[in-house]
């Protein structure tokens, strides 16, 4: 049995618009790596980048320390994370350490834990992060792809996504507040429409056919959001011409990456993704924000490195 192990655990995009807490999707875009090695006793983290080294703060040490205790595992293990994808900008980096942590902690035990289970122990890590245990990211970190999760009880379903996928992720140069999830949650509305509730829902229903079909072009134009979207865009300014700007460059469906304030744009092959980045990039500029952008693919989910 190995005394060590890595694992390369990728980006994600939460929601896909309508489907809040639901949806989440593998971004072949930025990649934390997780590396748990075998120690006498205890639980340790070591890091060089900004991340709490403080075990019930950190998301993979969370992860760890809840399946130690569930597999009444005796050994110490120490915990090394890189971090690849930028933390607080709606790419699920909490949840790239914590899907690491879980699928590292399978094979480095050889426990052969189903999908459901790993992305539920994953799911421990976000409260570290997010107050509160969500799955989506970690989902689709964990399995790759395209994920649905439902809760209570626990079912995650993967699709491949379709191979003609593209997608533009803009990244603003904006300062970040902390528990950035926990704040953006709170500015989603308690109650709705049900006529809202109805059109969300039937373009929530349409992105899985997309999915399902392997339709691009079906995913790109589902991707409308009435209820979240709304409530959280004062908080990423120029994000309003960001999203009109890249629709007019061609982009078939816009909208903010999880909790943001990075903004995602889905396109097919056939579209011309640099002209979109450079849309989304004025956008930005017209709020006097600074951003970066990614083409990238959909991602496959952590393994070893």
């Amino acid at each position: 049995m190995n005394s060590k192990i890595t694992i390369r655990a990728p980006s994600t995009t939460a929601n896909l618009g309508p489907g809040f807490d639901v949806f989440g999707l593998a971004l072949d875009a930025f990649y934390d790596e997780i590396t748990l090695t075998k120690i006498k006793k205890g639980i340790s983290i070591i890091t060089t980048d900004n991340v709490p080294t403080k075990l019930e703060d950190n998301t993979a040490g969370l992860v760890v320390k809840n399946m130690k205790k569930k597999f009444k595992i005796k050994e110490g293990i120490e915990i090394e994370i890189k971090k690849g994808i930028p933390a607080g900008f709606g790419m699920g980096s909490s949840a790239a350490s914590a899907a690491g942590a879980a699928v590292a902690f399978d094979k480095l035990f050889g426990l052969g834990l189903d999908g459901n289970s790993l992305v539920e122990f994953a799911g421990y890590g976000e409260k570290a992060s997010a107050g509160s245990v969500h799955y989506d990211n970690v989902a689709a970190s964990v399995l790759g792809g395209f994920v649905i999760v439902r809760t209570d009880p626990l079912d995650v379903f993967r699709i491949e996504p379709p191979k003609d996928l593209r997608l533009c992720v803009a990244v603003p140069k904006l300062k970040v507040p902390k528990k950035k999830t926990k704040v953006s949650r709170g500015v989603i509305p308690k109650k709705i429409k049900l006529e809202d509730s109805t059109r969300n829902l039937s373009n929530a229903s349409t992105i899985v056919v997309g999915f399902l079909t392997k339709d691009s072009k079906l995913i790109g134009k589902s991707i409308k959001d009435i209820i979240v979207e709304p409530a959280r865009k004062h908080m990423i300014p120029g994000f309003v011409k960001v999203k009109e700007n890249a629709l007019k460059a061609g982009a078939l469906g816009v909208t903010i990456s999880g909790a943001g304030p990075s903004v995602i744009a889905f396109t097919e092959r056939s579209s011309d993704q640099k002209k979109i980045c450079r849309a989304m990039e004025k956008g930005f500029a017209s709020a006097k924000i600074e951003c970066k952008t990614i083409i990238c693919k959909t991602g496959k989910g952590a393994s070893n490195k």
